[in-house]
């Protein structure tokens, strides 16, 4: 038997600590999920303000760490703690650029210096490894804000022994998010001049660390196996669909997990009534609940109840979502809806609830439990969105007997399989097309098969027997870990 391998993750965002979206997510179970196969894990991450303030026992473990950024060196401290799980967690400390009210911006727009941000944590996070003497055979690096760690590995420390056997994994979470600067801040990253080309970091005339993380990784994944298909195509790539193409050998589509500790109706603290595939009848009991909460009519108890849980963008698919509002109050079935994010939205929504009282019920906002309620007490989940890296709402939908209606894009695509009379076999119900008639087509779909509450039933159990924890995707991303480790060890 061979030594378990040693594995850094490094991303700006672990729950519980400090989240924004599924990124934190991801970060936060996955390196449990690789300990219970015998890896051994490490996180790191920056030390924000929201850190500090939580009820996280830390010690410093190293100070006055030395970082060279731009033109001077900075000093910082790292801390540490440990998971339920037992992963070492290593939070990176440097009081000015990380102690603020928010993770990357504020109202206005991007910090100013993001950039200086996340240089810093990446140097920080490869000087902290050797400096305490912790060898990676495989460091794990998400998104844009840790893209400049393949490329120092292939550049600054290429000819450092110590690091001499570690290979990269680089994860896109959502090609959206590019880590665009200027190029004269090429400094700033301590990046040789050389990498500022066409095969590099260089990006339109532009830097960009979510192409650095591509170009110089050992391997790419993406959050699903149809997303890393798609971000491939001019439709999805936003530009980088060249760059990923170049690199298709190396690109994989691993899908995301479920963490069923905290999303499973058997358990829920958060809900009416608790039950499981055997014991359905608590699903109507959440069902009343949630009527009464949200101020629908209580003849809705006999009638099909959508929910929804987004944020309120045109990516999630609110364009397709208030064009159908009329229709879906004219079928005499009831809409609950818990987001938040552009105002024109919030403002459209608010709106229709306005004129279907009893039968829309708009929350502005989040809150986790009542959006534990909402998986627990509708009888559909609405997903309409126009591209979907993973998506994480539709499993939790399976696993509440909730069925999902969602747009045949990434992650979704990955997860729902279309409904099927003939055969009786599926798990929700699909649309393809992103047009409003499409959607209402398959919510049609859905409702016509509500009357049959037999078959209805058949398809809650299936979905809440769906098995999508992170033991399957553990398993994916150890079997990468060595693959990459055999084909790209570093001498």
């Amino acid at each position: 038997m061979h030594d378990p391998l040693n594995i850094l993750f490094l991303s700006s965002e672990v729950a519980p600590y400090a989240k924004t979206g599924g990124l934190a997510d991801v970060a936060g179970s996955l390196p449990g999920a690789l300990k219970r196969l015998g890896v051994n894990v490490s996180v790191g991450l920056p030390l924000y303000r929201s850190v500090k303030e939580g009820s996280i026992q830390r010690q410093i473990v190293l100070k006055g760490l030395k970082v060279p950024l731009a033109d001077q060196t900075l000093v910082g401290n790292v801390h540490a703690t440990e998971t339920e799980d037992g992963v070492p967690v290593y939070f990176f400390e440097r009081e000015d650029l990380f102690d603020r009210p928010n993770l990357y911006r504020t109202a206005e727009g991007d910090y100013y210096d993001n950039l200086e941000r996340f240089a810093f944590f990446s140097r920080a996070a490869l000087l902290f490894a050797r400096a305490t003497g912790m060898g990676f055979d495989v460091i794990h690096c998400h998104d844009w804000q840790t893209g400049l760690i393949p490329a120092y590995l292939s550049t600054l420390f290429r000819a450092d022994p110590f690091f001499s056997s570690t290979a990269t994994l680089f994860t896109i979470h959502n090609i959206g998010y590019q880590g665009l600067f200027p190029r004269e801040k090429l400094e700033v990253c301590g990046l040789p001049p050389e990498t500022y080309h066409p095969e590099g970091v260089e990006y339109w005339g532009s830097i960009s660390l979510l192409k650095a993380g591509i170009v110089y990784a050992d391997a790419v994944t993406t959050v699903s196996p149809m997303y890393s298909r798609e971000i491939q195509t001019s439709e999805f790539g936003l530009g980088m669909e060249g760059i990923l193409k170049n690199r298709t050998a190396v690109l994989h589509g691993i899908l995301n997990g479920a963490d069923y500790s905290v999303w499973d109706p058997a358990t829920d603290p958060h809900i009416a009534s608790n039950y499981d595939p055997d014991h359905l009848s608590g699903k109507l009991v959440n069902k009343a609940d949630l009527i009464k909460e949200t101020g629908l009519e209580s003849a809705l108890l006999e009638r099909p109840v959508f929910g929804i849980t987004s944020r309120l963008s045109h990516q999630k698919g609110c364009d397709l979502l208030i064009a159908i509002l009329d229709e879906l109050a004219r079928m005499g079935v009831g809409l609950v809806i818990l987001g938040e994010g552009e105002e024109r939205y919030e403002r459209a929504l608010q709106e229709g609830a306005e004129r279907y009282p009893g039968k829309v019920s708009v929350t502005i906002g989040f809150d986790e439990a009542l959006a534990h309620r909402i998986l627990a007490g509708v009888d559909l989940f609405l997903v309409p969105s126009l591209y979907e890296p993973c998506g994480l709402t539709q499993m939790y939908a399976l696993k509440y007997g909730t069925l999902p209606v969602v747009r045949a894009t990434g992650g979704l695509e990955d997860t729902i399989e279309d409904f099927d009379p003939r055969s009786e076999t599926g798990n929700g119900f699909k649309f393809t097309p992103y047009d409003s008639k499409a959607f209402l087509a398959a919510i049609q779909r859905a409702v016509d098969l509500w009357t049959d509450q037999e078959t209805w039933e058949i398809l809650m159990r299936r979905g809440m027997a769906t098995d999508f924890s992170w033991k399957r995707s553990a398993e994916r991303y150890l079997d990468l870990y060595e693959s990459i480790l055999s084909a790209t060890r570093r001498f």
